[in-house]
């Protein structure tokens, strides 16, 4: 992430997700909206990638989950969900997770979701239960905090999958 500053204002000029699963590119603005501020054209991104780039934002000190929701219950209509689930795919559990999360906020709203996406997304949940266990103790919490989740791979002998391997704190401890 980059700032860009002029006098009191700013901006953030974002380039991948902290934990690197997330790339940003030109077609993240194919579906954006246009916006005149100051006399500038401005393009912000749908609410689509808006869900996709706060996903995985759980951290200790910032969580991200009542940007989705109220995402979800004030632009639930203007959000393409099957593209969301492709950007989401490798991570679909994550999208379960805010999706669920909605539903309890907003237990009257459930209708805001689609059927079909809960229905895939519930279908692959019964599916994996009935996988065996994977052999290697595995921890992906790292890529929602890299810190809050250090202890996980450094003394408890999980393997960090998706982290992104020694931090930058690791290296200044040494």
């Amino acid at each position: 992430m980059g700032k860009v500053f002029r006098g009191k204002y700013f901006f953030d000029v974002i380039f991948a997700s902290s934990n690197g699963a997330i790339p940003i590119g030109d077609a993240w603005f194919d579906h954006a909206n246009s916006f005149e501020i100051k006399g500038q054209k401005v393009a912000v991104i749908s609410p689509t990638e808006l869900i996709w780039s706060k996903a995985f934002i759980q951290l200790r000190s910032r969580y991200d989950g009542a940007d989705i929701v109220h995402t979800i219950l004030r632009m639930h209509d203007r959000i393409d969900w099957r593209r969301l689930l492709a950007f989401m795919e490798v991570h679909w559990e994550v999208l379960l997770i805010h999706l669920l999360n909605f539903r309890w906020i907003y237990p009257t709203e459930r209708d805001k979701i689609p059927d079909w996406l809960m229905d895939e997304l519930i279908g692959r949940l019964e599916e994996q239960r009935r996988l065996p266990l994977p052999q290697m103790k595995i921890c992906r919490g790292r890529m929602y905090s890299r810190s809050d989740y250090r202890i996980d791979v450094s003394e408890w002998g999980f393997a960090d999958v998706g982290g992104e391997g020694e931090m930058r704190e690791d290296l200044e401890e040494r």
